[in-house]
């Protein structure tokens, strides 16, 4: 399936929001010899980027699962000639040498984080919507 132009694997939960019917958290390699690595699209679900606060909190909960951990928040444009469209986007990045090299345990690492990754931006909307 293809929304925004990115391809998405069926992994992921479903948001249930209209929008190309998209993934909150979905991982993006299906080879984990490169590492594991998990988009979450936050400003299409959030509306908005997500705050360095809740960027620590990632980190925290992601830290109780992995050694080392890279966080990139950007903001992608996928453009067409009837398309354009601008993404707030949080990628979690974990090295090859922390993957493990059995295709099985990989598969549970990326799992386990697309749930983590999935669960806080759930409660990331859910907070920013009480406190407005």
């Amino acid at each position: 399936m293809t929304v925004l132009g990115l391809a998405f694997r069926s992994v992921g939960h479903h948001s249930g929001v209209e929008l190309g019917e998209g993934f909150i958290a979905f991982p993006v390699s299906a080879d984990p010899s490169k590492g594991v690595e998990v988009r979450i699209n936050f400003g299409v679900f959030a509306g908005r980027e997500a705050t360095p606060a809740e960027i620590d909190e990632l980190a925290r909960r992601l830290l109780q699962d992995v050694e080392r951990v890279t966080l990139v928040c950007e903001r992608r444009y996928e453009l067409s000639e009837r398309v354009e469209a601008s993404v707030h986007q949080v990628r979690i990045e974990v090295p090859r040498e922390l993957v493990p090299d059995d295709v099985v345990d990989a598969a549970r690492l990326e799992g386990r984080l697309v749930l983590l990754a999935e669960t806080w931006a759930t409660a990331c909307f859910a907070d920013r919507r009480a406190a407005v």
